[in-house]
């Protein structure tokens, strides 16, 4: 199972490595700030019966 994802920023567009929980269930969603320019993002992850993660990240509201 994969522990870290790359994402794309939704507000500056820099690409970043996030950690992700393989333990935390097969469909997760939190905030976490990018840490290029410290903006906050939901992010949203799912797991595929392989354990292969499926990350997205838009801007919170």
């Amino acid at each position: 199972m994969e522990s870290e994802a790359e994402v794309e920023c939704p507000h500056c567009g820099e690409t970043v490595s996030i950690s992700v929980d393989p333990g935390g269930g097969t469909t997760q969603e939190y905030v976490e700030d990018c840490p290029v320019c410290c903006r906050p993002w939901r992010v949203r992850v799912g797991y595929d019966v392989d354990g292969a993660a499926e990350v997205w990240v838009d801007e919170t509201h």
